[in-house]
């Protein structure tokens, strides 16, 4: 089933599976009075006659785990991994008013323009809590390598990280239920944040990738969180890999000279990049930054407005 989404990525894919006396669903979209409302359409409709008794979030993204709580209400058990269900339901809990200092020290860091700064102080936040229904205490963790019969058929689960931490995938004979860390031709984003913001989750990416590999097939037929299902995982991974090898040459590259963060879009985008996509944009430079900077491809320090210059060490 594909579920509407409020932003420019206008879609997520959740699945139903069908256990015999009930239904597994896996990702549950927003919630919102729309989603709950196609929710009920559903549930009265093609999955009509059986209970969902069990909801598995791949990962902990609002469009994904933003109705899980909503059908734990309803009697169905929740299988997450413990990273991803901590960071929902501390999230969930911490609503906040007005940007906290440490993320406008991380935005001007990053050199995010004055006056959008000034913006930002002003406003209030996104709270996750906006889409994500409240989340009863109690789940079940899944773990590398666990084995689940959903479906009539047996999966292991394979944890990736990078876009999300401990983002589990689903694998069973020819099928697999990748979510967001397996996405056809779109690439999934990969951003640092003010909660970490010293982290490098393009590594995570990256290594994530390579350990796929060794399991990737050109049979197997994979459901993404997004976009169409499709065939050849080999190539795809590949392809994954080398995007962002090819981004971290340009910014090398671009990196002659000092530059802040949001400096660096023409080399990693390649495009204009306008105020709906600004905040995916900015944490993504940053990682890719980050990354260099880990590899020691780069050094930094702060300039005169207080923003990170970062430039390749020659």
């Amino acid at each position: 089933m594909r579920l509407p989404l409020p932003m420019a990525l206008d879609h997520v894919n959740v699945y139903a599976l069908d256990d015999g006396d009930g239904w597994t669903l896996v990702d549950t979209g927003l919630n919102s009075k729309r989603g709950r409302a196609i929710w009920e359409s559903l549930l009265s409709g093609p999955l009509a006659g059986k209970p969902v008794h069990r909801v598995i979030v791949t990962h902990h993204h609002p469009d994904h785990v933003g109705l899980a709580g909503w059908f734990q209400e309803q009697g169905a058990e929740l299988c997450m991994t413990r990273t991803a269900w901590l960071f929902a339901r501390m999230l969930t809990l911490d609503e906040q008013p007005r940007a906290t200092p440490q993320s406008l020290a991380f935005y001007r860091a990053a050199g995010m323009p004055e006056d959008m700064l000034r913006q930002r102080a002003a406003d209030r936040p996104f709270n996750f809590c906006d889409v994500v229904h409240p989340m009863p205490v109690g789940f079940t963790a899944l773990t590398e390598g666990q084995q689940l019969h959903i479906g009539g058929r047996d999966w292991t689960v394979h944890l990736g990280s990078g876009h999300a931490p401990d983002h589990a995938t689903f694998w069973a004979d020819d099928l697999v239920l990748g979510g967001d860390q397996l996405l056809p031709g779109i690439s999934a984003n990969i951003g640092v944040y003010p909660t970490e913001p010293a982290a490098d989750p393009l590594a995570d990416w990256l290594n994530s990738c390579r350990r796929f590999q060794p399991l990737a097939t050109d049979s197997q037929f994979i459901l993404p969180g997004h976009k169409l299902p499709f065939h050849g995982l080999p190539l795809r991974l590949h392809q994954m890999i080398e995007n962002h090898d090819s981004a971290l040459d340009r910014l090398r590259s671009h990196l002659q000279s000092p530059r802040t963060a949001h400096d660096c879009f023409p080399a990693l985008f390649k495009r204009e990049i306008g105020p709906a996509e600004y905040g995916l944009a900015l944490v993504e430079s940053v990682a890719h930054l980050n990354h260099l900077l880990r590899r020691g491809d780069v050094s930094r320090h702060l300039g005169p407005q207080g923003a990170w210059l970062w430039q390749t060490i020659r």
